[in-house]
C-alpha cells in the first residue's frame, strides 16, 4: 500500500512517500519559497536528486505539482495509487490523543484549535484542504505533535498561575515533537530488547527548535517545552525559559509592543541572540574552536540548560534506562552531546566511549559501556515514518 506523509509549513511542503507495511521510501523531499518567486523543488528517489526552480503560488498548486512529479518519475502510475496521506498538525489541544481520520468535524476542531498555534494549525489545515480536494479517494489522517504528552499528570502540566486562565482558555502545558520523542523512544527499546512498558527513557530532540521528555514506561510523563514551542531549554533563535517580567521590562524601556518583544524571544534570541553571529550550532562551534568569547558562552549556556533539564527528568523518574540524543544538532555534533554529557556524567553514573561518540554521525549508535548505569544512544528520528504507521492503521 502507498501511504504519503506530508509536513506543511507556512512557506513550505515536506513529504515522504511510503510502501506499507514493508517501510520502505521510495521519494522524499520538500517545496520550499511557496508564494514567493523562484520555488525550489527537491525530490530524493532511487539515489537521484532533481531540484526544480519553479513558481509554486499557493499550497494547492504545491499539491498539484508534487502529484505531477510522483507520475513524471515514475514512483507512481497514477495518483490513484496513493491510499493514504498522513498530516502532521502542530496542535491538538486536549482534544485529541492519538492520530485520527480527518472528516469535516476534526477539520473544524483543528481550526477552532489555531488559537493555541496560530502560526501553526491554519497553515496544516491548508495543506489537508489541497489534499483532500486532489486526493478524495485516499483516507487523510492527522498526526499530532502534542498527543504524546497528553499523557502527563495535572501536576506537571499546570502552571501556578489563576486556575480560570486554564477553565477559560486552557493555558498548560502541551509540549510538542511529540512523533519524534514517541519513534526514537520506541526504537531505542526495539534496540535494546526491552518493553517499553517496563523503561524510563530521557529523549533529547536537538535542532533549531529543541525539546527534552522524560518518558516513563512507554508515556511522556514532563516535557520542556510548554503552552508554545517557545519554553524550555534554548534554541536556535528562541530563549527558552526566562524570567516573564523581562517582557514588560522590555516593553517599556525599548518602546516596543508586547508582539515585538514576543518576536524578539522567537527569533532573534537564544543561539543567535547571545552570539550575535548564527542560530546555526555549526557556526557557533567553529568560533568556539576560535576562541570566539560570544560563542564559548553561547554554548557553556546552551549545555547548561540541556544538562539542568536532564539532570531534573533524571530525579523524577528515579532510575533512567536509556537517554537517547536526536534532531539536527543531537545526531549530527558529538561536540555537544559531549559537552551536555559532561555536566551529568557523574551524577547519573553514565561511562561512555567518546571516539565512538566523535565517529557518530546521523546514524543509530551507543556509546555508553557496560559499566554505565544508563545507556547512551544517538537515533535519527523519523517522525514522517510515524505519520505513515499511524495512517496505514487507519485504512
Amino acid at each position: 500500500m502507498i501511504i504519503l506523509s506530508v509536513n506543511s509549513g507556512s512557506s513550505s511542503l515536506k513529504f515522504q512517500l511510503f510502501t506499507m507495511p514493508q517501510e520502505e521510501t521510495l521519494v522524499l523531499g520538500q517545496i520550499e519559497k511557496i508564494g514567493l518567486k523562484d520555488s525550489i523543488v527537491t525530490v530524493k528517489y532511487n539515489g537521484k536528486k532533481d531540484v526544480d526552480i519553479v513558481d509554486v503560488n499557493d499550497h494547492k498548486q504545491a499539491v498539484t505539482i508534487l502529484l505531477e512529479t510522483l507520475t513524471r518519475i515514475g514512483v507512481l502510475k497514477d495518483i490513484e495509487d496513493i491510499k493514504g496521506v498522513g498530516h502532521r498538525v502542530v496542535h491538538g489541544g486536549e482534544v485529541f490523543d492519538h492520530s485520527v481520520v480527518i472528516d469535516d468535524a476534526v477539520v473544524q476542531k483543528i481550526d477552532e484549535l489555531s488559537s493555541l498555534a496560530p502560526l501553526h494549525n491554519p497553515v496544516n489545515l491548508v495543506g489537508i484542504e489541497a489534499f483532500r480536494n486532489v486526493l478524495p479517494h485516499a483516507t487523510h489522517v492527522a498526526v499530532f505533535d502534542t498527543a504524546f504528552h497528553q499523557s502527563m499528570k495535572p501536576e506537571n502540566y499546570m502552571y501556578p498561575i489563576p486556575y480560570q486562565y486554564y477553565e477559560n482558555y486552557k493555558i498548560r502545558r502541551y509540549g510538542f515533537h511529540g512523533t519524534s520523542h514517541f519513534y526514537v523512544s520506541r526504537k531505542v527499546c526495539e534496540l535494546m530488547q526491552r518493553d517499553p512498558e517496563n523503561t524510563n527513557i530521557i529523549t533529547l530532540h536537538l535542532g533549531n527548535g529543541a525539546s527534552i521528555t522524560a518518558i516513563e514506561n512507554g508515556k511522556s510523563i514532563m516535557t520542556s517545552m510548554g503552552f508554545t514551542p517557545l519554553a524550555g531549554i534554548m534554541m536556535g533563535t528562541r530563549s527558552g525559559d526566562i524570567d516573564p517580567a523581562i517582557m514588560t521590562f522590555i516593553v517599556d524601556h525599548e518602546d516596543k509592543t508586547s508582539d515585538e518583544v514576543l518576536d524578539v524571544l522567537n527569533k532573534e534570541s537564544g543561539m543567535l541572540g547571545v552570539s550575535g553571529l548564527s542560530s546555526d550550532a555549526r557556526d557557533i562551534i567553529s568560533k568556539y574552536e576560535e576562541g570566539n568569547p560570544r560563542a564559548v558562552l553561547t554554548l557553556d549556556i546552551y549545555a547548561n540548560r540541556v544538562a539542568e533539564t536532564v539532570g531534573s527528568y533524571f530525579v523524577k523518574l528515579g532510575h533512567v534506562d536509556a537517554l537517547v540524543f536526536t534532531g539536527g544538532i543531537g545526531e549530527n555534533s558529538s561536540f555537544i552531546r559531549e559537552r551536555v554529557l559532561k555536566n551529568i556524567q557523574e551524577a547519573m553514573g553514565l561511562e561512555l566511549n567518546w571516539d565512538i561518540n566523535a565517529s557518530t554521525i546521523g546514524e543509530i549508535a551507543k556509546f555508553s559501556n557496560d559499566a554505565s548505569k544508563s545507556e547512551v544512544w544517538v537515533i535519527p528520528t523519523n517522525e514522517e515514518l510515524v505519520l505513515a504507521r499511524d495512517t496505514f492503521e487507519k485504512i
